[in-house]
């Protein structure tokens, strides 16, 4: 971003350069400049919209040409920078609080969402009021179909959020988190300095945070604040934060935390939703949007007794057995009264046979008694509930791995989409440029044609008067008869032996060559004839040969100098039209060589266009996949929890039974058959 002045106006601009190609990036612009410019002023909460102009070729790298997007200036402050310098003013900061909530309620009334909402583009200005800026990720109703272009500022966005959200609902974890903010410095401004790390790009929390509640020490610090809206708030961010962004309440007073829900300071291993629950422990505002497959099992009734109830008539009759076994074996051991003698067995020992048949009915009596089977039924009710349940350590690894899993594939999914995009625009802009080099060809070669009909003018009109001259000459030729005018020493018979052999005008022959006649051993002559051959006239020697050329030069010569000087008009005529004619074709090919460039880019651009839309509706697809798949996790999620909690209370019943049971041990017995209790 960049800060200039027009030299015309005087007027400030933000100079904003894109560093990265997003496709459809003027037809984004165009539907939010459209949309926002429909927004009234005065129906707004405050002047927070910045005007601004979208250039797509506004700037040259090389020979390329870039967009630029020229903003309206605004004289203000980051969200962070202010809080810095006012988050000791509580007042203030809960009146920017305020103001928040405001702007939030103006961009949902609306069904309008920024898509990056964070301390950087969130301005405030010297009235304390905001401003937003950067609209590069920013949803309008005019953009929905599209997919998002990017995924906002980590440390402000659900970790639910994918590339496929894109949507009116776009902001709403960001605008809890930043709202949780201003209301906790606003109740405690020793939180800044406690939480706030100093030029770093969060405000109280950050992705980490979101990400593991459990290990987070700013969530435990807010979550366990004594203001109860600065603990509610930070209960509810870390509810939404495994919740897909279509099921997050807006920031309304209608769902603003009016009370601390749970007043542990200790984080759940796991987050858990703790936002007004139902009957099927889920917050009031996810009740139908998450499958009733994650309402817990029931537990079983825990029957088992805590000791012996009311005595039967075994039991008296056993409580009875102990006195007079004692009294027996005591009479035996102490007054040795007489009893008969079994060989082999000890006094000792048969004074101890009364006690010993009171024990055994005493175990007898202790195994009739009905608290026995109720303990052991309900132990083993609760065990088998018990390992019913998945474990919940094992399923949280499972889930973690199937989220990482998924997080990877997605971000893979996220990179590839526009590297294919960028593939069908190089593809395309090949075929654009082939589509041109061939144009180019093929209009150089026409063009070379049409620079050259000059000289072909010039070369055709010398040509046709060169034509016209020799055909004169060879008429004039064809006009004078030997016979009429015969050379010096050519008598009759000679007229009449040439004409035999085809002589008859100068326009038969073109001349002679002498030969050596060794017969007669003198040199003789043949008449060399128009086409070429050679004809020996008898009686015509070289003399006479001679006399016969110098005639035909003669009457070539004054042909010669009667022939035509230039063509007629008709005759130039005639051929300047032709050249003309010729210019057209070529004129007309050149066009039709313009017309198939263009055709082979009007089939590029469908081609593009078609591809573009198959990649979009193929990613839409898997958006949605992938919106269901987070969907799942989070089901998971709260099942998970739910499974915790469930495990932990069947194992704390388990425990209490086995304790129960302890409390029907054989002592006891005895103490209950002594007491009745």
């Amino acid at each position: 971003m960049f800060s200039l002045t027009s030299a015309a106006s005087g007027q400030r601009y933000a100079v904003k350069c894109f560093t990265r190609h997003v496709p459809d990036q003027e037809v984004r612009y165009q539907a939010i400049s459209t949309r926002l410019a429909q927004l009234d002023p005065a129906e707004l909460s405050q002047p927070w919209k910045l005007g601004f102009e979208y250039l797509p070729d506004a700037i040259s790298v090389g020979q390329d040409r870039y967009p630029v997007l020229k903003m309206e200036w605004i004289d203000a402050v980051t969200l962070s920078s202010w809080l810095d310098d006012n988050h000791m003013d509580r007042f203030a900061v809960a009146r920017l609080a305020d103001r928040f909530e405001a702007l939030t309620r103006d961009l949902s009334a609306h069904e309008i969402a920024h898509g990056d909402l964070q301390h950087g583009n969130l301005l405030v200005a010297s009235d304390d009021t905001f401003r937003l800026v950067d609209y590069d990720g920013m949803y309008v109703p005019g953009l929905a179909g599209l997919g998002g272009t990017e995924r906002g500022h980590r440390n402000y966005q659900s970790p639910m959020r994918g590339n496929d959200d894109f949507g009116a609902t776009l902001d709403r974890f960001s605008t809890w988190v930043i709202f949780l903010s201003l209301k906790a410095v606003a109740a405690d401004p020793a939180l800044w300095n406690r939480l706030h790390e100093p030029k770093g790009e969060s405000l109280l929390l950050t992705e980490d945070d979101f990400k593991s509640p459990a290990s987070s020490t700013g969530l435990r610090t807010l979550l366990a604040h004594q203001d109860r809206t600065v603990s509610g708030l930070a209960d509810q961010v870390r509810s939404l934060a495994f919740q897909p962004l279509v099921l997050l309440p807006p920031l309304t007073p209608a769902v603003l935390p009016k009370q601390r829900v749970s007043t542990t300071s200790t984080t759940p291993t796991s987050p858990t939703p703790t936002a007004v629950p139902g009957a099927s422990g889920l917050p009031g505002w996810m009740a139908g949007h998450v499958s009733p497959q994650v309402t817990p099992l029931p537990v079983a009734p825990t029957t088992s007794p805590d000791g012996f109830r009311t005595r039967t008539l075994l039991d008296v009759v056993t409580a009875v057995l102990w006195p007079l076994a004692l009294a027996a074996a005591v009479l035996l051991v102490v007054f040795g009264l007489p009893m008969p003698l079994i060989e082999g067995v000890a006094p000792i020992a048969l004074a101890a046979a009364p006690i010993v048949l009171a024990a055994v009915a005493t175990v007898f009596a202790r195994s009739r008694r009905p608290e026995r089977a109720q303990s052991r039924e309900a132990l083993a009710t609760l065990t088998n509930e018990l390992n019913r349940l998945e474990n919940p350590v094992k399923a949280a690894e499972k889930l973690r791995k199937d989220q990482a899993k998924f997080d990877a594939a997605q971000a893979d999914r996220n990179a590839a989409y526009p590297r294919a995009q960028d593939k069908l625009t190089a593809q395309y802009h090949g075929e654009l440029k082939e589509a041109e080099k061939r144009k180019i060809r093929k209009q150089r070669d026409i063009d070379k044609k049409i620079d050259g009909l000059a000289e072909e003018l010039r070369t055709a009109l010398t040509k046709a008067l060169a034509d016209k001259r020799s055909a004169f000459v060879r008429d004039q030729l064809g006009r004078r008869l030997i016979a009429k005018s015969p050379p010096h020493g050519i008598g009759p018979k000679l007229v009449a032996r040439l004409a035999s052999m085809g002589v008859t005008t100068a326009a038969d022959f073109t001349g002679y060559r002498p030969v050596q006649n060794s017969a007669y051993n003198n040199t003789g002559a043949v008449i060399v004839l128009s086409g070429g051959r050679f004809i020996n006239v008898p009686g015509i020697g070289e003399a006479k040969a001679r006399a016969l050329d110098d005639w035909r030069k003669h009457v070539l010569a004054s042909a010669v100098a009667r022939q035509p000087a230039a063509l007629d008009a008709g005759e130039r005529r005639s051929i300047e039209q032709g050249n003309a004619r010729r210019r057209e074709q070529l004129t007309v090919q050149r066009k039709a060589v313009e017309s198939e460039a263009d055709a082979m880019r009007e089939q590029a651009r469908k081609r593009l266009e078609d591809n573009q839309a198959r990649l979009a509706l193929e990613n839409t697809a898997a958006g949605d996949r992938a919106r269901q798949q987070r969907q799942e996790f989070s089901r998971r999620t709260v099942a998970l929890q739910q499974n915790s909690d469930l495990h932990g209370t069947l194992s704390a019943a388990v425990g209490d039974a086995k304790l129960r049971q302890r409390g029907l041990s054989y002592r006891r017995y005895l103490h209950f058959l002594c007491t009745g209790r």
